[in-house]
């Protein structure tokens, strides 16, 4: 099992007032699954996907992750699993302006250490993998809003993560532009590759295989697409 959280609980402290923002939640992804969470707002899915991406960690329960126990870790441990088994692809592509396409994909290899030759060569593969094999030279601001998300995909892709986290990844982007952005996601789970994707569109939570819907900290329903 690639993902499986045990019992998995968050509350915050808002002045005086605890939050119980999931509630125990149990869930299970096998590699190569494509799923979608959904839910209204306040429902726990912001929470669950940055739990899900090692971003916090639950108040109790346990989240093992490619059978490690990461709901214990600390931030440096935490960081070092971010940059081995996650991709992150998010609304606002989170670009570095004055960066190539091609160095913005590099970013993850050059904090894991990858040399020089080697993370230009797996940089242009996750390039061409998005149909911007073209483009590696330009910047953030000579591509349009969907050349932009590929570029993201592209450096999520990189590192050949255990799961592609994507938040709301077609939320900048009209509605053409987003079919074409889903496109690519399906390819890349035609590939073996495992998809979690956090929407509020009913649409774009079609493509997935599977959908988690979410509602006051709980999982209301898991089913097959």
């Amino acid at each position: 099992m690639l993902i499986d959280l045990k019992d998995i609980k968050k509350d915050y402290q808002v002045g005086l007032e605890v939050v119980h923002a999931l509630r125990g939640i149990q869930l299970q992804v096998k590699k190569g699954e494509y799923m979608a969470i959904m839910g209204p707002s306040g429902s726990g899915k912001s929470t669950l996907m940055n739990i899900l991406g090692c971003l916090d960690t639950p108040s109790s329960g346990v989240y093992n992750l490619n059978r490690s126990n990461v709901s214990t870790m600390n931030d440096d441990e935490l960081a070092e699993i971010r940059n081995r088994e996650i991709g992150f692809v998010f609304q606002t592509f989170n670009l570095l302006p004055r960066a190539s396409a091609l160095h913005n994909v590099e970013l993850p290899l050059i904090y894991n250490g990858t040399p020089a030759t080697k993370r230009r060569e797996m940089a242009e593969e996750a390039l061409k993998r998005v149909g911007l094999a073209d483009r590696i030279h330009h910047r953030p601001n000579e591509l349009s809003g969907g050349q932009r998300q590929r570029v993201a995909i592209a450096r999520a892709l990189v590192n050949k993560p255990s799961i592609i986290l994507a938040d709301e990844p077609t939320g900048n982007l009209d509605t053409r532009t987003g079919d074409e952005i889903m496109e690519i996601f399906e390819t890349i789970h035609d590939e073996e590759d495992t998809i979690i994707l956090v929407t509020h569109e009913e649409y774009i939570a079609e493509h997935s295989d599977r959908i988690v819907r979410l509602r006051d900290g709980h999982i209301e329903r898991d089913e097959a697409n």
